[in-house]
């Protein structure tokens, strides 16, 4: 598998991943304020329009760059320029494995954490165990079914976010916080009031949400 070296400034790639090409976007923090810490981003279902450039998905890239951060967002299979077609989470984690390792390769002093919003969750989560980031962040985690399996998803002792919307009208909010009850290490909960699945009116607040709930994780600068 080819390993494109890391870009020295932001922008789109294309990295060799297990069903064809993977498109993926670096962007790159404010140089003074960088810290060695890369993210990695994942979208929402693509079956319903999920791309890397939902409006979630950049802004949770956003929070993390505006700590010092580099964030790598990617197209799973079959989505924008990435080749492949939908494999129901299954070849998606085989994705950001792929991603993962490039990450890893090219930046081994880097911390490593996963972020994921709504399908890109359940994608992170259900890999957390096999690929072993230093940091967890979960968007809308589908919890409440639409043929996710939560039960098997173990997570490694990391610091761990999950930020739910109260009126998320996709993700049943009461079945992600009976999930966490039932866990044996819970994560940090965020609960945003008046708040739907995609964050209408509400992104700026999400924004600050992860800000203030991650900045003690952060590897110093």
């Amino acid at each position: 598998m080819a390993h494109p070296p890391f870009p020295t400034e932001s922008g789109t790639l294309v990295l060799d991943g297990p069903a064809g090409a993977l498109e993926v976007a670096v962007d790159l923090p404010d140089p003074a304020e960088a810290r060695a810490l890369t993210a990695v981003v994942c979208h929402p279902l693509p079956t319903e329009g999920g791309t890397m450039h939902n409006k979630v998905v950049t802004m949770v890239a956003r929070a993390l760059r505006e700590l010092g951060a580099t964030t790598v967002r990617f197209n799973f299979r079959g989505t924008g320029a990435s080749e492949g077609a939908f494999d129901h989470g299954v070849g998606e984690r085989e994705d950001l494995r792929a991603v993962v390792d490039w990450v890893r390769a090219a930046r081994p002093d880097d911390a490593l954490w996963l972020a994921g919003f709504s399908f890109g969750s359940y994608v992170t989560l259900s890999s957390a165990a096999e690929l072993q980031p230093d940091a967890l962040i979960s968007i809308a985690p589908p919890a409440s079914g639409r043929g996710w399996d939560f039960g098997p998803i173990q997570v490694p002792e990391i610091p761990w976010l999950v930020v739910q919307g109260e009126a998320d009208e996709i993700v049943d909010p009461q079945a992600v916080y009976d999930w966490i009850d039932s866990l044996p290490r819970k994560p940090q909960l965020v609960r945003m009031v008046d708040t739907s699945h995609f964050f209408h009116r509400k992104l700026i607040d999400l924004r600050g949400a992860i800000q203030h709930e991650v900045k003690a994780w952060l590897p110093q600068a």
